[in-house]
């Protein structure tokens, strides 16, 4: 799939429950409410699933270095690395929204180095990805957005 054939605006938000009112609210709102989730900030990544080339909106807590967004692919410790992780890897090329810019970007899996330096950073903003990954048999990625 060629990013000209990729519908960018209107991507399928979670399906019912607190992810779609976040996003709902994060969106209708301008980032206003919604950026600042329980004292982390949060954005809306703009994935291309992997499967039907459409585009997905996923809220995540994002960290930054210099010019870097910084993801960490936890998905609550699950067994398989999250959707949105699985799409990047096939369609690279994302968008985002952190409060009211969006973004285009280049993501990609940090290298063994960078997670190392990146994951005290993502886990002092938010301790339980610690947790996730002590519950699984997976390394939780840890994901780069550069513009």
């Amino acid at each position: 799939m060629h990013a000209l054939d990729v519908d960018w605006d209107h991507p399928a938000d979670p399906g019912p429950g607190p992810r779609l009112d976040h996003v709902r609210a994060y969106v209708a709102s301008a980032g206003v409410d919604g950026h600042l989730w329980h004292g982390v900030r949060t954005l809306l990544l703009t994935t291309v699933d992997r499967a039907t080339g459409r585009t997905v909106r996923t809220p995540l807590i994002y960290g930054e270095d210099a010019d870097r967004v910084l993801l960490v692919a936890s998905g609550h410790g699950a067994p398989e690395h999250p959707r949105w992780y699985r799409n990047l890897t096939t369609h690279p090329e994302v968008r985002f929204q952190a409060g009211a810019a969006v973004h285009k970007a280049a993501a990609r899996t940090a290298t063994p180095q960078e997670r190392d330096a990146y994951w005290p950073l993502m886990t002092a903003l938010w301790p339980p990805y610690d947790d996730d990954q002590a519950g699984t048999d997976r390394e939780i990625p840890l994901v780069v957005l550069e513009p």
